[in-house]
Formats: structure tokens, C-alpha cells, sequence
């Protein structure tokens, strides 16, 4: 009950955050009350440092590289040109934006996609004076696309990493799994948004008021580079995972090359843009994971590998989906990345661990049932309060409810 009753209040700080304190701090005390309380010991806080030191890295260096691309005005003529593709059409501009943010969710994980490509969007969507009716529309699908699409790469999100980590699953091997569960968490995530919004998406679009593409570059010759840049990083993933380098090396190593160039060209200010850095997130992954260490020293692993084999014996379809939906349920419940953890550990005691890409895509899908369930959903609505656009949790849960079981069971058949 003590490690349940501190995880809980930890999480209810998190998503409050009263007089605006910190997620990091907030979780990096809640470690220290575990380990005073002796939920968890020495041991414990160590092993967890050895899971997250990796992941969190890495998604520092995912957030470094992709703020550098915003301030050169990367992203913003991405948004230009896929919305040019759509010729006028609202109906074509909304599969290509969401096509535009499964791009961005893969590349550079779904927080990216919330934090630098929402703004934009919704910049943009103003400057075409849509009503309030599309925006939403927009936004929505716009969030929601962020991480049902955050499956395809290792580096797509946070808990896809964390979970290749405990596996040890290399970054090809994962590729190579998740290419159809992806494939088809984007083509369901696209046709049931589309079905739900329809009506509030506009026939037509006078895209003339939106300016050149090319006028948006800030840095032309960072620009250039940064194509060729992201290439050779995409192959240095591929080439790491053959020699088992760990993969932050790559991310967080190549970001700050790139910050480097970007510095030496004049496209940013170098001690900016680290400060800019949502180190924040490392002490929250370090913290968070350790208070839920303490959950699995509780026995919630045990209760929840006892369900798995439950689910077992039911059959291998029943057992993949399940263990899919029951991520995705703790995950809207108690957010995705405790729920990650949690599961993992449960899949390792079952022994099944093919289990782990139904675990993430349950992590990854499931959080869009609650505002709560996912960082880059809290995220996502913290951009959008910052301007102006108010989404209530009533409205927001009545969606997700709607969108994600059906988008979470079809992704799932591509794990079978």
C-alpha cells in the first residue's frame, strides 16, 4: 500500500505540476521517499540507472536534433509543401498532414511531433482561417497521429527504446518487426480520424495564403546539410546495431555534432538550444522508473505475469491482443511510461518475449484513451494551452475512447 499510495501521488504531481514544479523534481523526490521509506534499496536504484541511462540519452539527443531543424525552418517547410500536395483539397490536406506527422513521429519520437510540429500546424490553420470546427479536427488528428505512428524505429519513442534496451532487441530486428503493426496503425489511425471528422473538415482551401516554402528556410545551407546529415545517421543506427553500440551514442552523439555545424554556419545559438533541452525528462525517467521499482518489489509484476499466462492459455491470438489491451489500459490509466516498465518485467518473468511489440504498441496507442496517459500527450496540451487552444478532458476521453481500441486491435493483428 506505501508503494502504491507514493506512486500514485507522485503521478498526480506530475500531471498537476502545482506552482509549476518540475515533472523531474517532482519524480526525482518521489525516488528519494522511496528509497527512505525502503521501498527500494541501493540495488534497485542502480539497476534502474542501467535500464534508463540509454533511452533517456537518446531521446535527449532526438529533442536536441530536432529543435535544431525547427530553428532552421525545416519543419515548417515540411507543413508548407505537404499542405501545396493537397492542390486546395481539405480532405487530401488532412491525410497528408497526419502522413507529415507519422514522418516526423518516426524520425524524431512523438514528443518531437508534439512539441515543434503542433505549434506550426496550428500557426498555419489560422493563417488559412479555418474555423474552430477544422482546427480541432486538425489538432486532434494531428496528436493522435504522433503516437500511433511512434512504432516503426527503435528511436520513435521513448518506450520503444526502453523496451529494445531490456530485450536486447537490435534496431534492425525491430525494424523488421514492426514494419506491418505500423503500417497498419497508420492506415487505421488515418480512416477512422477521417470517418470521426469528416463533417468538420472543409472541401476547400484557399492554400494561396500560405507563403513560398522556401521563404520559411532561415539557414539555406544548414537546410541542405541537414538532409544529407539525417541520412547518414539513419545508416549510423543500422551500422551500430551490428557492433552493439548503444544508441545513444548515435543520437545524442550525432545531435551535438549537428549542433556544432549548425553553431559554426551561424543557424542557432548553441548554449541556447542545450538549455532549451528538456533535461527535465532525464531526472523524470530516472526518478519515475525507481517509484515504480518499487511497485514490482510490491508484487504488481507477479499479479500481472499471472494474468498473462491467463491469457496463454487462451490461446497466441487472445494472448497478443490481450497483453496489447492491457498495456494500453494501464497506460491510460496509470501513463505509458511506468506502464512500459512494468510490463516488461512481467513479459521477462512469463518468458515470451515476443510479447514486447505487443506491449509497445499498447504503450504507444493505448495513452490516447486519457489526457494523462503519455507524456507527449500532456505535452501536446500544454503547447496547445500555451496558445490558446483549450481541450477539455471530457471531449479529449470521449475521442480517444472512440479512436484508439479499434486503431490498438488492428495494429496488433501485425503482431500475430
Amino acid at each position: 500500500m506505501l508503494a502504491f499510495g507514493l506512486f500514485f501521488t507522485v503521478l498526480i504531481l506530475i500531471i498537476w505540476q502545482p506552482k509549476g514544479l518540475q515533472i523531474g523534481t517532482t519524480a526525482l523526490v518521489g525516488a528519494l521517499l522511496a528509497f527512505l521509506l525502503g521501498i527500494v534499496d541501493t540495488k534497485d536504484i542502480l539497476e534502474v540507472i542501467s535500464i534508463v541511462w540509454d533511452p533517456t540519452l537518446a531521446f535527449i539527443g532526438i529533442i536536441i536534433l530536432s529543435m535544431i531543424l525547427d530553428e532552421i525552418g525545416f519543419f515548417e517547410w515540411a507543413a508548407i509543401k505537404m499542405t501545396n500536395l493537397s492542390r486546395g483539397s481539405g480532405n487530401i490536406m488532412f491525410i497528408n498532414i497526419l502522413l507529415l506527422g507519422a514522418f516526423v513521429s518516426a524520425l524524431f519520437a512523438n514528443d518531437g511531433a508534439a512539441l515543434i510540429l503542433t505549434p506550426i500546424l496550428l500557426a498555419k490553420m489560422r493563417y488559412l482561417n479555418m474555423d474552430k470546427k477544422a482546427i480541432f479536427a486538425f489538432l486532434i488528428a494531428g496528436g493522435f497521429i504522433g503516437d500511433s505512428a511512434s512504432n516503426p524505429l527503435v528511436i520513435s519513442n521513448l518506450t520503444n527504446i526502453l523496451t529494445a534496451d531490456y530485450f536486447n532487441i537490435g534496431f534492425l530486428e525491430y525494424a523488421k518487426n514492426m514494419l506491418l503493426p505500423n503500417l497498419l496503425s497508420i492506415i487505421a489511425s488515418i480512416s477512422i480520424l477521417w470517418i470521426v471528422f469528416r463533417k468538420s473538415i472543409p472541401k476547400k482551401i484557399d492554400i494561396s495564403k500560405l507563403p513560398e516554402a522556401s521563404s520559411v528556410i532561415k539557414n539555406q545551407t544548414m537546410f541542405k546539410l541537414s538532409w544529407i546529415f539525417l541520412s547518414l545517421l539513419l545508416i549510423a543506427y543500422f551500422v551500430g546495431d551490428t557492433y552493439k553500440v548503444p544508441i545513444s551514442i548515435f543520437a545524442l552523439g550525432g545531435a551535438l555534432i549537428f549542433l556544432a555545424i549548425a553553431s559554426k554556419f551561424k543557424a542557432i545559438k548553441p548554449i541556447l538550444t542545450l538549455k532549451s533541452a528538456p533535461w527535465q525528462v532525464v531526472w523524470f525517467s530516472i526518478g519515475l522508473y525507481v517509484v515504480v521499482y518499487g511497485l514490482k518489489n510490491a508484487g504488481l509484476t507477479d499479479e500481472i505475469a499471472s494474468i498473462l499466462l491467463w491469457l496463454k492459455a487462451q490461446g497466441h491470438t487472445v494472448y497478443v491482443v490481450g497483453t496489447g489491451f492491457l498495456s494500453g489500459i494501464l497506460s491510460a490509466i496509470l501513463n505509458n511510461m511506468p506502464t512500459v516498465m512494468i510490463m516488461d518485467i512481467a513479459i521477462d518473468k512469463v518468458g515470451d518475449n515476443f510479447l514486447a511489440y505487443a506491449n509497445i504498441l499498447g504503450t504507444n496507442l493505448g495513452p490516447k484513451m486519457t489526457p494523462i496517459g503519455s507524456l507527449a500527450t500532456l505535452l501536446w496540451l500544454h503547447v496547445l494551452e500555451k496558445k490558446g487552444v483549450k481541450i477539455g478532458w471530457g471531449e479529449y476521453i470521449k475521442i480517444g475512447i472512440i479512436i484508439t481500441p479499434p486503431v490498438l486491435f488492428i495494429a496488433l493483428l501485425g503482431v500475430l
